[in-house]
């Protein structure tokens, strides 16, 4: 076999032809140092270094604040977790004891899950959030996907809505949590908001909300909050629930719940769970956004479910079959130990019992925060009513108080919530409810 071979000069020659046929009709001298370097000619070097800084997120960026401030006295009431007494974060015995017991099965093992994440999780997630003996497990007409805890769950639902829903348009609550409308954007939707929350009674704006839902296209898909109506704590009644379940099912509307905090709002699992079995029990089709963040404190570990109840099994088939096209190429697989941890604790009777006693626990310890607080500001006599505060469920609580005030509060009394005036009661101890109440009575007298 004939090899053959170039000498220096000629692969010269043939280098500097194709640089003159690229270059041509062009300055040849600067075209020759881009050829030489990809990035010259760019501000610093850089291809991007047209980007500006981007804001902090709104909620998140309320604790990097907090940390950069050296106050001994600061307090930070914008973060989304629970904290004990101490102000320390949480994790379950019932935790510890049951990743100990995935510790100790050595036939473990960390291969990829399937694309759905895995099957005893999804299993055990539906039957928590649905019951039992709800109709469409029993049927075999839900499907459930393991997801990234809830803000993944949101995403893959959406997106699959996206894709496969005639309806394009998602109503959300006004206010709502600040990463729904991102979420929901990037999934393919159109967002809009419905009425919720009334300023002036601090409470539901029940009559708003059946007049903007009642105005929807038919069809259209509804976020509703399951419990613990964040950023405001303000829940319908289960009356009112079912004032709002006929309305939907009237217009056909597309009910999607997020529930974020089944048994950490009132302290029982079923409690909190009575509206999404309401809008299933009638039949109808639904997606339920689960996450284990809050009631088992997982936070980090990303763990979550998305379940879509539909008509029949053989439509459940199919709604897997494209969920698992969604899922594909967004992250592949869900993460197995944080499922895991979940599976195990579901599954066995004792663990289970446990976590409810311990769910229950940092439930009241909650609603304690809250009947602190109340008593504090009247002690204090500070103008208003505040009986907004124990009316109220859930993590936070909507103050009421305006981003002027918010400011104030953060500048003279280093205390460290959203803009908006939500605080996070889990944020609060019988040590620090005096020194927010100051720091609320001092602004309050002040504004009025």
């Amino acid at each position: 076999m004939k090899t053959t071979q170039f000498s220096s000069s000629s692969s010269d020659r043939r280098i500097g032809a194709l640089l003159r046929h690229l270059t041509a009709g062009s300055d040849s001298d600067h075209l020759s140092s881009v050829y030489a370097s990809p990035t010259s000619g760019v501000t610093g070097g850089s291809v991007f270094a047209h980007l500006v800084q981007a804001p902090e997120d709104p909620i998140l960026g309320v604790t990097v604040a907090y940390n950069k401030d050296p106050s001994p006295v600061k307090l930070n009431l914008g973060v989304g977790a629970y904290r004990t007494e101490e102000g320390k974060p949480l994790v379950l015995n019932v935790v510890r004891k049951a990743e100990q017991q995935l510790i100790n099965d050595r036939t473990r093992i960390k291969e990829y899950l399937p694309i759905v994440g895995l099957v005893e999780f999804n299993k055990l997630s539906a039957k928590l959030i649905l019951g039992a003996d709800s109709p469409a497990i029993r049927e075999n007409r839900i499907t459930t996907v393991e997801c990234l805890s809830g803000t993944g769950s949101l995403r893959v639902g959406g997106e699959f809505l996206a894709k496969h829903y005639h309806q394009k348009t998602i109503y959300i609550t006004q206010p709502t949590w600040g990463n729904h409308p991102k979420i929901f954007t990037l999934a393919g939707l159109t967002v809009k908001t419905y009425r919720y929350y009334d300023p002036a009674t601090r409470g539901l704006n029940f009559q708003g909300l059946l007049e903007d839902l009642g105005a929807a296209p038919a069809g259209s898909i509804v976020l509703l909050h399951a419990c613990a109506h964040n950023p405001t704590g303000v829940d319908p009644t289960i009356q009112q629930w079912e004032q709002i379940r006929q309305l939907m099912r009237s217009k056909g509307l597309m009910s999607f719940f997020d529930s974020a905090y089944q048994g950490f709002a009132s302290g029982s699992l079923d409690t909190d769970a009575k509206p999404i079995r309401m809008f299933v029990a009638d039949g109808g089709e639904c997606l339920v956004a689960q996450s284990y963040a809050k009631n088992m404190g997982l936070y980090g570990e990303r763990v979550g479910a998305l379940s879509i109840v539909c008509k029949s099994a053989d439509v459940a088939g199919r709604v897997e079959s494209q969920l698992k096209l969604v899922i594909r190429p967004m992250y592949s697989s869900p993460p197995i130990h944080g499922a895991s941890i979940v599976a195990v604790i579901l599954r066995d009777k004792n663990l289970f019992n446990e976590w409810t006693l311990e769910l229950k626990a940092m439930a009241d310890r909650i609603i304690s925060m809250r009947k602190q607080l109340f008593e504090a500001l009247r002690t204090r006599g500070t103008p208003g009513d505040w009986s907004h505060i124990i009316k109220q469920i859930g993590m936070f609580t909507f103050t009421g108080l305006n981003p002027a005030q918010v400011s104030f509060m953060t500048k003279e009394y280093h205390i460290y919530m959203t803009s908006d005036g939500r605080i996070s009661m889990a944020g609060l101890s019988s040590k620090t409810v005096p020194h927010l109440a100051d720091a609320i009575h001092a602004v309050v007298t002040k504004s009025v």
